[in-house]
């Protein structure tokens, strides 16, 4: 049975809202859930593109609405590769499809997130996992959930202990920023446990919050797939940083979460 989306004129508390953002997804994550099951084979990057657009829409038939109605006078963001600040007020950073190709390859890792940020900051996240039914929630101030109980990053204190994990390099990215990936996964490989490299970072970042991978890193990046996760890290208790150690923002060049025990041996690591 459908759960129904609540929506009224009156304010509503960031909590209410955030349990009405997970309804949104988890509906939008039903419709992708019907669409799953078959490989699909493209002969050319349109034929790609255009099977990724019509999962796309399958979700943000469901999501723009039911978010809009939410917050009417927030923005919406949705193209997945974009990154950097966004103006002042709310905005809600959608990925409709987080992991999209895997979705079209009949594999098991994607997700539906909806994130609201409010100045630059954000506020509370919804991360659906449609194949499992479990949705991992955050909130600024008040931890990180999975489907009602609480996320802690892992207690690992040695970076040669630890299971890490990469994204690749988005399509047409800068060579040079390419060649960062491979030096990066080659460092981790001589220092870490084990070395995971794949596709989407989200699924990553909610293994870090979950205490199940002790770091996630990724160079460049984008808002829709760092955001998310970087909410739920934050309240599970990790540290979110850039490559080198820095303070993370949407406009950083790199990003770094990992348990506290091993982040800065993380960022060794990393800045060789």
């Amino acid at each position: 049975m459908s759960e129904t989306l609540q929506t009224t004129d009156v304010a509503v508390s960031d909590a209410d809202l955030l349990a009405q953002t997970a309804i949104a997804v988890r509906e939008a994550g039903s419709a992708l859930r019907e669409r799953f099951g078959e490989v699909v084979r493209h002969q050319t990057r349109e034929e790609l593109m255009r099977a990724l657009a019509v999962n796309d829409d399958a979700a943000l038939d469901i999501l723009r609405p039911r978010l809009t109605r939410l917050r009417p006078n927030a923005g919406w963001v949705e193209d997945e590769l974009d990154g950097g600040a966004l103006p002042p007020g709310e905005w809600w950073v959608v990925d409709p499809a987080e992991g999209n190709v895997n979705h079209l390859h009949a594999l098991p890792e994607w997700a539906v997130t909806a994130t609201l940020v409010r100045e630059n900051q954000p506020v509370l996240t919804a991360v659906h996992l449609p194949l499992t039914g479990e949705t991992c929630t955050a909130l600024t101030g008040a931890g990180a959930q999975l489907d009602g109980r609480p996320l802690h990053v892992s207690q690992t204190a040695d970076l040669g202990l630890s299971v890490v994990a990469t994204s690749q390099a988005r399509p047409d990215e800068d060579e040079g920023v390419v060649r960062r990936v491979g030096s990066s996964i080659t460092a981790m490989l001589f220092d870490a446990l084990v070395v995971r490299a794949a596709v989407p970072a989200t699924m990553h970042l909610l293994n870090v919050a979950a205490g199940r991978i002790d770091a996630f890193w990724q160079f460049a990046g984008a808002r829709a797939d760092l955001l998310p996760g970087a909410l739920l890290v934050t309240e599970a208790g990790g540290r979110i940083s850039d490559a080198e150690g820095r303070p993370w923002t949407p406009q950083s060049q790199s990003f770094l979460a990992a348990a506290p025990g091993v982040h800065a041996e993380a960022v060794s690591t990393l800045s060789r």
